[in-house]
């Protein structure tokens, strides 16, 4: 994951190719209403609103899933029970395998009591991914000292800073309900004094209520990171966007 400083990642197909598309102009009669960020996640991304891909797995299939598939790391996007047994879940996660771009599905599983709360949205499992079919994954939590809370803290901690630009926010959970913070897939230019010009990141990772007027375009966000890289080790620090 760690890159030199002076190896600035490519534009890839995965993240902003350039400048974000300026908001729409003023309307004949005056400014026209810009509809609240809340509200298209809840029209845009309810539960009817994206394909319910990922076959359920039998508890066979998943063990012998994990014995032998491709292992990789899962960011979850949204979880709800997937029937009136609390164990079994629904997750929208986002996969990252090494030898491709990262890519959304849906996964079924049942998930003990004691896993689930280091399966919630925005935490970073690992999983195992059938070779021939991307879409059966089967998911669990990494080591309590692994899992991305830990992480997060961490960089929040002890990472460098950078001043963020926002290019582009969008909804990625599958099933924003309002209840919870949203799940958005930010895509920042950083610049940090001690680096010799910008980068371009995306990161995947709740976002606070109380921060959603932050993630407007060309808004600036403080964010904490470890090396120059796609985003994997970047984190807004919302509290101190917000002071900024």
């Amino acid at each position: 994951m760690d890159m030199a400083a002076h190896e600035r990642p490519s534009t890839t197909p995965d993240q902003p190719s350039g400048p974000a598309t300026p908001p729409p102009g003023p309307g004949p009669d005056g400014p026209l209403p810009r509809l609240g960020l809340l509200a298209r996640l809840s029209s845009q991304f309810g539960s009817r609103g994206l394909a319910r891909r990922g076959p359920t797995l039998d508890d066979a299939a998943r063990r012998a899933l994990l014995l032998h598939g491709v292992e990789g790391a899962a960011t979850i996007l949204s979880v709800r029970s997937a029937a009136k047994n609390d164990a079994d879940q629904e997750f929208w996660v986002r996969v990252q395998l090494a030898d491709r771009h990262g890519y959304e599905t849906r996964v079924r599983q049942r998930v003990h009591a004691a896993d689930r709360e280091w399966m919630q949205p925005g935490d970073v499992v690992c999983c195992r991914v059938d070779p021939g079919d991307h879409d059966r994954v089967a998911l669990y939590p990494p080591a309590p000292e692994e899992t991305s809370r830990t992480g997060v803290a961490k960089i929040l901690a002890d990472g460098r800073r950078a001043r963020a630009t926002v290019l582009a926010a969008t909804a990625v959970a599958a099933d924003y309900s309002g209840r919870d913070d949203p799940v958005l897939r930010l895509d920042l230019e950083l610049h940090a004094w001690d680096e010799p010009g910008p980068w371009r990141v995306r990161v995947v990772q709740p976002v606070p209520l109380s921060a959603m007027e932050l993630v407007d375009l060309g808004r600036h966000l403080e964010v904490a990171f470890f090396t120059v890289d796609r985003g994997e080790s970047v984190v807004v620090d919302w509290a101190a966007s917000r002071e900024a």
